[in-house]
């Protein structure tokens, strides 16, 4: 028998989105007597969310698929403080400018998933109120709700203090603001409900006591549970850094390649997680076995594609990685492209340089150890020489494959 009344929880429970709930069944039956606002914040510290953001954001599209009303709310205002939960060091502080350009980067992710034009998704931004704020009328009137006692509480900031890390004033402030956020977002909108991940419990709890302390609200808090992988990595790292939705900071092939490189025991959560099969064809697929097994994995590549950057992208970059790998006759021109001056291809460009600028080393030494170790490649052939000068004449058809390893590939094409 469900646990739950509404779709949209159950929902959330079958496909394993819900870590800690305020109020379940008082949150069951809101979502099950109509449309329910909630939000989720995102602060603007990078200019494209990542894969580490993609449960909330899947939490989001669903709310919105079942006939509720989502919120994104960038952090315009908060970005300016520097959330604490989960760091142990002080963030470094933004300029207005680069918090803009961030935010416009943000909405460009969100739009792959939210329907902001026809499907009533809202996205605000609560530099809004904050900027707004006057320093003592505010303390006056929502700093006398919320005690030091209990922020010390929280595991975020608990976790800080116990290891000595300094907690700044300005960081300390955070979950003041954050827990203003869901009072404004109620009083503006109706919003009943905040989510995020499990490090958001404290700041969450803090919105919801402020809301029944200030006004008698009734709010709700529902958190996610952290996202690792099955040998304990955190989700949506490697080893060339976060696995950015925006393709100006990652392509679509190197996405699709993320979720194919899937751990054989992951493969049945994170379909459930992060696409949107039924349940009874996931159940089909995570029954795989042996060499099996990796049709599934390029199922849920091909469809976490398909939701970040549209059905063409995902097929190219399936067709991609079968030529590159299984000797297909599908097109490469999907893999990411590095454009290089056709002027400084004619001079001759050190090949451990270039495989720097393509982004497949971080430095020249690296890609001096990845010759060394014959895992460097130009159109498949391996690289022997390290003083190696490429240049424009090695062009085939105007570009060059570049590969370090058997999964890293770039185009080589002169501008």
């Amino acid at each position: 028998m469900a646990r739950f009344r509404s779709e949209l929880l159950c929902i959330y429970e079958e496909r394993g989105y819900i870590y800690q709930c305020t109020d379940p069944e008082g949150l069951d039956a809101l979502a099950a007597a109509g449309p329910v606002t909630a939000y989720v914040g995102f602060d603007c510290t990078a200019d494209s969310l990542h894969v580490g953001n993609l449960v909330s954001i899947m939490m989001l599209r669903w709310l919105q698929k079942t006939g509720h009303r989502p919120i994104a709310l960038v952090g315009g205002g908060t970005t300016r403080v520097g959330d604490p939960s989960g760091k142990e060091e002080t963030r470094r502080l933004l300029s207005d400018e680069e918090i803009e350009a961030n935010k416009r980067g943000i909405l460009r992710s969100l739009s792959k998933f939210l329907d902001f034009e026809r499907g009533g998704a809202l996205l605000v931004d609560n530099a809004d109120w904050l900027d707004g704020l006057l320093y003592i009328p505010f303390l006056r009137e929502y700093g006398r709700h919320l005690t030091i006692n209990r922020m010390l509480t929280f595991e975020s900031v608990r976790q800080r203090l116990e290891r000595e890390q300094p907690l700044t004033f300005l960081e300390f402030n955070y979950m003041v603001m954050q827990a203003y956020d869901f009072l404004e977002l109620a009083r503006r909108h109706d919003c009943r409900l905040q989510m995020g991940g499990s490090d958001q419990w404290g700041n969450i709890v803090c919105g919801i006591e402020l809301a029944h302390k200030a006004d008698r609200r009734q709010l709700y808090g529902l958190t996610s549970p952290l996202i690792t992988t099955a040998s304990g990595a955190k989700m949506g790292k490697t080893a060339q850094g976060a696995v950015w939705l925006n393709e100006d900071r990652l392509s679509p092939f190197e996405y699709w390649q993320f979720w194919r490189n899937t751990e054989d025991a992951d493969v049945g959560r994170f379909l459930r997680l992060f696409t949107e099969l039924p349940l009874e064809e996931i159940a089909r697929l995570e029954r795989l076995e042996g060499a099996e097994i990796n049709e599934a994995k390029k199922i849920l590549a091909f469809e976490a594609t398909r939701l970040c950057h549209g059905e063409e992208a995902a097929r190219r970059a399936a067709e991609a990685a079968r030529a590159l790998f299984e000797g297909g006759a599908g097109e490469i021109s999907a893999l990411p492209v590095v454009e290089v001056p056709r002027a400084r291809l004619e001079a001759g460009i050190p090949v451990v340089e270039l495989f720097t600028k393509a982004g497949l080393t971080r430095s020249n030494s690296e890609a001096r150890r990845l010759i060394r170790g014959g895992g460097a490649r130009i159109d498949d052939l391996r690289i022997e020489d390290e003083q190696l000068v490429v240049t424009a004449e090695m062009l085939k058809n105007g570009q060059l494959k570049l590969s370090a390893g058997k999964k890293r590939h770039v185009l080589l094409r002169a501008a």
